[in-house]
């Protein structure tokens, strides 16, 4: 199987590598990377400095500018996004990766999965106000009190960093934004369906293929090019495993009063990862999408371990991460294959670039944070400020609700939201009804293309992504995907990659031309036109009588 993202790699490779003869009508894929990075470089000043609003083009918040019902189905960063749209390509391809690399029929599920959730059970579930919903945002990843205010997680916590029992039963249970449930519902769903998808769809290939790996089989073009280089020897792998491992057992040990991760969890996180890197690699060299394990590893040690968030934190990394580096890792020497890379060179280039990552990734981090004032606290730093860190938010929120407070008092027996336990059941079942329908029809080839793990797993990185980022990527995905590839199909198979690639590189060399000349020295410019979405009433409650500033009181 072949990851798609990896065609943009290859297509770049072979633009800026290769010699091509010019064609006698157009440009070649050399020259039209050129033009694309130019334009791409240009354009991006605009949306990341000079024009801000670009990123989310509300509409329905410029007619409604009173109306909080209208800005809640409006806002594209604070809302449903319906009508919002981003002309920006950051805002396309931050979150789901460049919509141009992915094959349309999993853009198609995508769609029918946000438009469901989003549109459909998200309203549903807020107008009917389940679980108090009309007392919160409708799209927030906050944490609330009954009555619609912030929580104050410091009044919990004691100076273990544990949870204070007495003090959270005397602050009253936490409550979070319909869309906010909704997300950890299609999580739980999102993991069962991926393991039955699997199971029913490549569950024979998977058992075939593990079969003919312990026999000798005929080599492919590409394997019996690369048998000329030495391989890399299995125990190389097995050594830097069980030394990391080691290592990260030795750790969390020795620093137990402040990672709080027991040797035991760090064993588990492992064996978590290697169990579900087969099941979601499928589904990621199928269709360009990757469903994560954040949930699960969250849900797990949560109940395993409750009252500790660090320790929480630490096994979700363990876990979740080092299944997406394992896909990226095989991402990478895939790509080495077919573009004919030395073996050993790919596995040098891995390490090296790893230990680099690992030092430059923790420097920066060690710099923004002693040179940027307030950098991720969002109520202090001003609206148009690129530093509120909302990945970081999310992680900070789950901490809380999985690791200190529990899943059994959010999702369990003790808690208020133990009915999206049901999602586990769903997602379990989906795939096997699309399966029968498949058996049923097998001539109908679309019934095959409905993915379940990526249509039920579509909002899957909401939060921290927004409605915005999904309405713009799947827009662009239906044109490239039918449009263009449709009515210029030679055109487009050769320079779909090369653009995707373009428009990457040139939005990253301006970002850093913008923070080095303009950010860095405090220049900014405070107009309308960098008010970032100018819907000011989308995150208001409508429930009556609850009170929250800046919000009008029903």
């Amino acid at each position: 199987m072949w990851w798609p993202y990896n065609l943009v790699q290859v297509s770049l490779f072979r633009a800026l590598h290769e010699k091509e003869e010019r064609p006698k009508r157009g440009t070649t894929r050399n020259q039209f990377f050129l033009i694309a990075f130019i334009c791409s470089f240009a354009y991006y000043v605009f949306p990341g400095y000079l024009f801000q609003m670009l990123t989310s083009l509300s509409w329905i918040c410029w007619i409604f500018p009173h109306s909080v019902i209208a800005q809640q189905l409006g806002s594209g960063l604070y809302g449903l996004g319906i009508g919002a749209i981003g002309l920006d390509w950051s805002t396309i391809s931050s979150y789901l990766g460049s919509p141009l690399a992915s094959p349309w029929f999993a853009t198609a599920n995508v769609a029918a999965g946000f438009v469901f959730i989003m549109y459909v059970v998200t309203p549903i579930a807020y107008w009917l106000n389940v679980y108090k919903a009309k007392n919160f945002p409708i799209f927030s990843d906050g944490l609330f009190t009954s009555s619609g205010q912030t929580y104050n997680i410091s009044s919990i916590i004691n100076s273990d960093f544990r949870l204070d029992v007495q003090a959270y039963e005397k602050e009253g249970p936490l409550y979070l934004s319909t869309f906010f449930v909704i997300t950890y519902g299609i999580g739980f769903a999102s993991l069962t369906a991926t393991i039955a998808h699997v199971a029913l769809f490549h569950g024979r290939e998977i058992w075939e293929m593990s079969k003919s790996a312990f026999q000798k089989k005929t080599m492919d073009v590409h394997t019996r090019l690369m048998s000329v280089y030495k391989q890399v020897p299995e125990w190389w792998f097995v050594c830097i495993l069980a030394a990391n491992i080691a290592l990260t057992v030795f750790a969390c040990e020795y620093y137990n009063d402040q990672l709080q991760l027991p040797w035991w969890g760090v064993l588990l996180a492992c064996a978590l990862a290697i169990f579900f890197t087969l099941p979601i690699g499928i589904i990621t060299a199928t269709t360009n999408q990757t469903p994560g394990l954040n949930i699960i590893t969250e849900y797990i040690m949560g109940y395993l371990y409750p009252g500790r968030p660090v320790a929480n934190m630490c096994f979700k990394v363990y876990g979740y991460i080092s299944m997406t580096q394992a896909l990226t890792f095989l991402q990478d020497f895939k790509l080495g294959h077919y573009m004919k890379i030395p073996p050993r060179t790919m596995f040098m280039a891995q390490v090296v670039g790893t230990l680099i990552a690992a030092v430059v990734y923790l420097g920066t981090a060690w710099w923004l944070m002693e040179t940027i004032p307030d950098i991720c606290n969002t109520a202090s730093l001003p609206s148009n400020s690129p530093w509120t860190c909302p990945s970081d938010h999310v992680f900070y929120d789950a901490s809380v609700i999985w690791g200190l407070i529990s899943p059994r008092r959010i999702f369990g027996d003790l808690g208020i939201y133990s009915a999206v336990n049901w999602f586990f059941l769903f997602g379990a079942v989906a795939p096997l009804l699309v399966w029968l329908t498949h058996r049923a029809f097998p001539n109908q080839h679309w019934i095959s293309l409905i993915n379940m793990p990526i249509l039920i797993g579509a909002t899957g990185n909401m939060p921290p992504a927004t409605a915005v980022n999904y309405t713009t990527w799947i827009i662009c995905g239906f044109l490239s995907g039918f449009v263009v590839y449709r009515y210029r199909r030679d055109w487009w198979q050769r320079h779909n990659y090369v653009l995707s690639g373009a428009l990457d590189a040139g939005l990253a060399f301006m970002g850093v031309v913008l923070y080095l000349f303009l950010e860095l020295e405090n220049v900014s410019l405070n107009w309308w036109g960098n008010d970032l979405d100018g819907c000011p009433l989308a995150t208001c409650p409508t429930a009556k009588g609850i009170v929250v500033d800046g919000c009008p009181v029903y």
